[in-house]
């Protein structure tokens, strides 16, 4: 941006099945508030959902103390099956009972601004490429860890999409035969998700715990409920030295690290980040999948490949859909 010229901001809107938030954020790539947060309540109907859209994005350009002239572009990212070049969401399992939603028409047209379109954790991954833990990488792949495992690749300021919008949905990638593997929320057995996600951890943990004959603080969690024994918990309980904790920890960054050694391969990236609730557990368990990434992928990229946690946090997804809609207007302006 010029000298003089007028400073643009974006609006991203991250949608989730429990709460939909958004921000207005500079060209710069910092939000000039913490996000907006309503409630998404997808049992109201799509129609309720698309309104709830627009209003949270109107309440984040009032928090900024802005007007809507102000705005440059939109960028909206929501989870789950969708058309991304069409702009819709298909068939949601978590905005039930959505379906065929035409989010990227709806919010251009109440608005219109340029309105870019995202899956959720390609715009969180976006995030992190354009100002978090990749923002000097030409080439990254993302790992978001929470109820799934989602993913996203970006190689040249490009998210790869695919031909059928679920390019990077590395949670699927097949780290066991479907003979023996684990049942996998999407029908499959012997994906990523199945292991390594914080669903996946908590369940292995209490399998864990039916065989385990030494000690370990998490015998006292062996009837809690799963909003009692976390991620977080375990995590907790493994940098104290606990011996069953430690062992799920190792288990998981051995998981990750195979699904990461597989896009090594495919992909070959600078950089792979580990994002989401669970990459709060800090540098040991970086340096676990690290240890664990060197060992099994491909001798000299995996040498060469970066592994990092994230740096944006819940943001990521605000950050990373108003990085979307700034590629939007780049990609077309004349010097581009």
């Amino acid at each position: 941006m010029s000298a003089g010229s007028t400073p643009r901001y974006y609006v991203g809107l991250d949608v989730g099945g429990t709460t939909m938030k958004a921000a207005v954020v500079s060209d710069a790539g910092r939000p000039l508030t913490p996000p907006v947060a309503l409630a998404t309540r997808p049992e109201r109907g799509q129609e309720a959902g698309l309104q709830t859209m627009a209003e949270t994005i109107r309440q984040a350009v009032t928090a900024a103390g802005l007007s809507l002239e102000a705005i440059t572009a939109i960028g909206v990212a929501t989870p789950g099956l969708m058309d991304i070049r069409a702009g819709l969401i298909l068939d949601p399992p978590n905005l039930k009972p959505w379906k065929n939603v035409p989010v990227r028409d709806y919010i251009r047209n109440t608005f219109g601004k340029p309105t870019a379109y995202q899956n959720d954790a390609n715009a969180a991954a976006f995030g992190e490429f354009w100002v978090g833990a990749a923002r000097d990488c030409r080439s990254m792949v993302l790992f978001t860890l929470g109820t799934g495992v989602g993913g996203g690749i970006i190689i040249d300021d490009r998210i790869i999409e695919g031909e059928h919008s679920h390019g990077g949905e590395l949670g699927h990638l097949r780290i066991a035969l479907p003979e023996q593997g684990r049942l996998c929320g999407c029908g499959a057995r012997g994906c990523l998700e199945a292991y390594a996600s914080a669903t996946a951890v908590v369940r292995r943990t209490r399998e864990a715990l039916a065989a385990w004959r030494g000690p370990t603080r998490l015998r006292d969690y062996f009837t809690a409920t799963d909003a009692e024994l976390t991620t977080r918990l375990i995590f907790d309980l493994a940098d104290n030295g606990d011996e069953l904790a430690l062992h799920i920890v190792d288990e998981t960054a051995y998981y990750l690290a195979l699904g990461a050694a597989a896009v090594i391969a495919v992909v070959d990236p600078e950089m792979i980040v580990f994002g989401g609730g669970m990459a709060e557990a800090g540098e040991s368990f970086r340096a676990r999948i690290d240890t664990y990434v060197r060992r099994f992928g491909l001798p000299y990229p995996s040498k060469q490949v970066r592994i990092a946690l994230a740096q944006l946090g819940p943001d990521a997804g605000v950050i990373g859909a108003a990085g979307c809609a700034r590629q939007l207007v780049l990609s077309h302006s004349p010097s581009h």
